[in-house]
């Protein structure tokens, strides 16, 4: 596969687990509350420089912050008008009355001219009309339905009632209502209406309404949303909607709820057994569909089952939340998306924090908040100081980035934000957001509030695919939408249109090293099953085989994290140190086995970045790994104690600090003549604090103040 293969960010967010997992092994080749945000001076001077710099783009057009973002121009241009044939187990609301609903084609190519043609998914046989694939999707139909409900909500306008209407109503086609599969839901549908349950190439579940499915989680997000803004407006409606929902609910608790609470065994390590799909990602879209149904109506007929539902699989993201979050351990506090990997974090995961956040509110339950609040304060830091918001870690950063992983983020930031009233991570979210407006990696927008159009997808070579399809429109209208519903938010993000730096996470490939005794073995594949092998190759080592790594010199000290296939039995160690022979420093130790059972993953053992007791002096410029017994070592991880994301854009210039210590750090900063530095530091929660010069730092001497685990962000003001 090869960039100019990739049509659209949709064939980047493949409709099943199968398809995203083959994704990820191509991913590298082919695309790739209380407490206001900081006012941003209108001018200043960059805080820190990274080791990743990026050029400054020419003066781009902003948007002004009192005029709309949200613009349904180009998601109305994809609707389209959709028959429903009479189809044994598929029907909708009103079918007979109007047997013509509306939803979204899947992909739009940009043409020359600047215009687009919508296509749908895989080879188009021109005798009959059919893709592939379909035309159009569930996927999309049933977030489309959200974008238009939340607008309609937000705003009042009813034409998007109307949308709204026609694509739930095309999204209650689609679901099964009878028979062993009744609940489930078929992904594809032709342009005349006939549905295509077996898709070209296959995805699973095949027949897609053979058994639960994302589809199936995003009908109940669709249709929970649905009901809680049609329940005044339109009774009758609202009440089809609550009877499809108890029918998906069905669904899901003869299927992965029907397993609540056994846990299986991901690489010995228990994982909830009852996720959709086996997904925090999947069940997280479920979850924000339960959520607004039961703030609508706590005590109708289907809200006992809804209540208990949304319990459980809330419970289930939760047990997904990781504990290595202030520790400074990979992966930094994320809830990790798919039981089947340990080390594979992917942006389709993204909603899990707002998820468990808002559901969090409406079953009463701190402890859900906790993982959201983990996810967002500790991760989400350092994903921008890595280079902004990947679409995957796998476990190693560096993919595209898209707008489902952008507006995932964005959401979860918000979210928890007010759940937790944590202020800082807002300051967060300014910063994620300003990737629509040139903060990415091709320093140019990727959203047109003119025309409601956004790219789909950004190499990190800042190659840009300029298709607009369904999926990267609707989630950056889901963007545009959080954005217009919290100004002091919207205008942060306006002022933000480049990355001038980043310096966080960085890799360095075992088969760059010197070798004795081992070999670099490049597989047939990278994928391993359950993550890539980075760069694409890795380094066998025999027992008593050494490999020496090269690593860049850094003005700070530096986790180090080696990157380990261990297999499933105890297999030795690797004793990691650096320095000169008889000057050498341990920085620990790495098990190069005791994985522990496989279980339900795709592969025996596991690919993962192992933390080392001690950090790697800045001054240091060697790593050396000695093994006694048979090692595979993929690559060394590194993240300084305290990472950076500089930014700038018409409101001036402004750097985050990142800490991965587990002490309150100072830095120095230049403070640039005739400005004064002003900065707002944020715990490993979000919540701010106050350092000994309360809150402004030392003027004199450009003081940085960052509380363990938290970050810090500061900007340059002209003295008063």
């Amino acid at each position: 596969m090869t960039y100019n293969d990739v049509r659209s960010s949709s064939c980047l967010s493949a409709h099943s687990r199968p398809g995203r997992l083959a994704l990820a092994a191509t991913l590298s080749v082919a695309l790739v509350g209380s407490g206001a945000l900081a006012a941003m001076p209108a001018s200043a001077a960059t805080a820190t420089t990274g080791t990743t710099t990026k050029s400054t783009p020419a003066a781009l057009p902003a948007a002004e912050a009192s005029a709309p973002l949200t613009n349904l121009s180009h998601l109305n241009f994809l609707l389209a008008e959709v028959p429903l044939p009479v189809i044994a187990g598929h029907t909708t609301y009103q079918a007979a009355e109007n047997p013509v609903v509306e939803a979204p084609w899947t992909y739009a190519d940009k043409n020359d001219d600047g215009s687009y043609s919508p296509i749908g998914g895989g080879d188009l046989d021109p005798a009959t009309g059919y893709y592939t694939q379909g035309a159009f999707n569930a996927d999309d139909t049933s977030r489309a339905a959200v974008v238009y409900l939340r607008h309609w909500q937000q705003t009042g306008d009813t034409t998007s009632r109307d949308h709204a209407f026609q694509t739930l109503r095309s999204l209650a086609y689609l679901q099964t209502t009878e028979g062993p599969n009744a609940g489930n839901v078929v992904l594809w549908q032709q342009v005349d209406g006939t549905l295509n349950p077996s898709a070209e190439p296959v995805e699973l579940p095949d027949p897609s309404d053979s058994d639960e499915s994302y589809w199936l989680a995003r009908t109940v997000w669709a249709l929970g949303e649905g009901y809680a803004a049609f329940a005044d407006e339109d009774p009758e409606f609202a009440a089809f909607l609550a009877e499809r929902l108890n029918l998906s609910l069905a669904a899901v608790n003869r299927g992965s709820l029907g397993d609540y609470p056994s846990f299986d065994v991901a690489d010995g390590d228990p994982v909830p057994a009852w996720l959709i799909a086996d997904g925090a990602d999947a069940s997280a879209e479920a979850v924000l569909g339960l959520a607004a149904y039961l703030r609508a109506e706590p005590a109708g007929p289907t809200a006992g089952t809804a209540e208990t539902a949304l319990s459980q699989l809330s419970e289930g993201i939760a047990a997904m939340s990781t504990d290595e979050g202030a520790s400074g351990d990979w992966p930094f506090g994320a809830i990790m998306p798919w039981t089947k990997s340990p080390s594979l974090w992917h942006a389709w995961g993204g909603l899990a924090p707002a998820a468990v956040a808002t559901a969090s509110g409406v079953l009463d339950d701190p402890t859900l908040l906790a993982a959201a609040v983990q996810d967002t304060a500790q991760f989400t830091p350092q994903l921008l100081a890595a280079g902004g918001p990947d679409n995957a870690w796998s476990p190693t950063p560096g993919e595209a980035q898209i707008a489902y992983g952008v507006d995932s983020r964005l959401q979860s930031l918000v979210a928890t934000a007010e759940a937790a009233d944590a202020p800082g991570l807002l300051n967060l979210a300014a910063i994620t957001a300003g990737w629509y407006f040139g903060a990415n990696p091709s320093g140019l927008p990727a959203y047109d509030p003119a025309t409601g159009t956004a790219i789909d997808g950004i190499e990190p070579d800042g190659r840009v695919n300029p298709n607009s399809g369904a999926e990267s429109t609707i989630h950056a209208l889901f963007s545009m939408l959080t954005l217009d519903a919290n100004p002091d938010l919207k205008a942060a993000a306006l002022g933000i249109n480049a990355t001038v730096a980043t310096h966080g996470l960085s890799v360095v490939e075992a088969e760059s090293g010197v070798i004795t005794g081992g070999t670099v073995t490049t597989p047939a594949s990278s994928w391993t099953g359950e993550a890539n092998w980075s760069g694409g190759a890795y380094v066998d080592l025999a027992a008593g085989g050494t490999l020496r790594i090269t690593v860049p010199a850094d003005d700070q000290a530096r986790r180090v994290h080696p990157i380990v296939n261990q297999v499933v039995d105890p297999a030795g160690t690797t004793t990691w140190t650096t320095g000169k022979k008889g000057k050498q420093q341990s920085l620990g130790t790495t098990a190069n086995g005791d994985a522990g059972e496989q279980g339900v993953t795709e592969a025996p053992g596991q690919l993962l970045p192992l933390p080392l007791a001690s950090t790697l002096p800045g001054k240091a410029t060697q790593v050396v790994g000695t093994t006694d017994a048979a090692a595979q070592l993929d690559a060394l991880l590194i993240q300084p104690l305290i990472s950076t994301v500089a930014v700038t854009g018409p409101r001036g210039d402004s750097t985050l600090f990142v800490s991965a210590d587990t002490a309150d750090t100072q830095r120095k900063v230049d403070v640039p003549r005739g400005k004064q530095l002003v900065q707002q530091a944020f715990d490993a929660t979000g919540q701010p604090v106050a350092d000994s010069h309360k809150g402004k730092g030392d003027k004199r001497s450009g003081t940085v103040f960052i509380a363990a685990g938290g970050f810090t962000q500061v900007w340059f003001e002209a003295k008063r």
